[in-house]
């Protein structure tokens, strides 16, 4: 087989040759060879089967398989070739960088676009909010640790707000549903234009309230930001007829030392907004 790889070579960006009984990977990129002496897969690492791992089905059931592997800039075609009459059963995965050229259409030669582009666009359905078009909930929970982690790595602090829009509830009863989702919206843009392109972000956490991470951040600028969005608001009017004004509670938690969680940091900082509004609201708590 390994006579035929500089052929494969030809047509493929990798071919692999996978062991399905001892669960071993040969790679070859090029004319190189790599051994993967580690168990292929975290699955395997388990003893557990992906269910969509093509080289064990193409072995069990002696088929050709293929599937599209996303991976963090590049969706490869990968098709599975069960070998038969060796002495070591082996499957062969041909791996194809499909990314600017798999196409999804809709039978119109002048219509469709790149798989690339469309994965790109439903992850971002999955992590954004509907209405504001910032981050959502999902995203707190999958970006935050990610970011404590970089945090106590880089031993940086790392700032969080959580924000509240005072009295939203009298804002829906009163006036409707319109304008509580305009005050929803003016409140994210008084937010976007506090906070550092590349460095922060900000989600809705739900209903009417925001959490804003603010990375490599210390306590004393976290509070300054949070003013910053604090007064940003408080200029806002969703309804000069009705002269609705918007204010909001904010609190601010800096982990700088002690390790937390992000349930324990975002609880930490919630604790500081409920304070914040118990003190009549349109404040910022930083400190216990």
């Amino acid at each position: 087989m390994e006579d035929r790889i500089d052929f494969f070579n030809k047509m493929y960006d990798i071919v692999r040759l996978v062991d399905p009984l001892k669960k071993r990977v040969v790679e070859y990129k090029g004319s190189l060879e790599a051994t993967h002496d580690e168990i292929c897969y975290s699955y395997w690492k388990r003893d557990e089967i992906c269910d969509n791992c093509i080289s064990i089905r193409a072995y069990l059931d002696k088929k050709c398989y293929q599937k599209l592997e996303q991976l963090p800039n590049t969706i490869m075609m990968v098709t599975a070739f069960s070998i038969e009459n060796l002495e070591t059963p082996l499957v062969l995965e041909l791996l194809k960088n499909v990314t600017e050229t798999m196409m999804v259409g809709t039978g119109n030669y002048l219509e469709g676009q790149l798989l690339h582009d469309l994965i790109t666009k439903l992850n971002g359905l999955a992590v954004k909010d509907e209405l504001t078009d910032i981050y959502n909930r999902r995203y707190i929970n999958e970006r935050l640790p990610a970011d404590i982690v970089r945090a106590v790595i880089e031993n940086s602090p790392l700032s969080i707000i959580f924000l509240d829009i005072d009295n939203f509830k009298d804002i829906n009863d009163t006036y409707g549903h319109e304008f509580g989702d305009k005050a929803i919206t003016e409140v994210t843009g008084a937010i976007m234009k506090c906070i550092r392109a590349g460095n922060d972000w900000a989600s809705r956490y739900g209903g009417d309230e925001f959490l804003v991470c603010l990375n490599r951040t210390s306590e004393v600028e976290a509070y300054k930001i949070a003013e910053r969005i604090r007064h940003g608001i408080s200029e806002l009017t969703i309804s000069p007829q009705n002269k609705i004004k918007l204010t909001a509670s904010l609190g601010v938690y800096t982990m700088n030392g002690p390790k937390l969680t992000a349930a324990e940091l975002i609880s930490c900082a919630d604790k500081r907004m409920f304070e914040a509004k118990q003190q009549g609201g349109n404040c910022t708590k930083w400190t216990d």
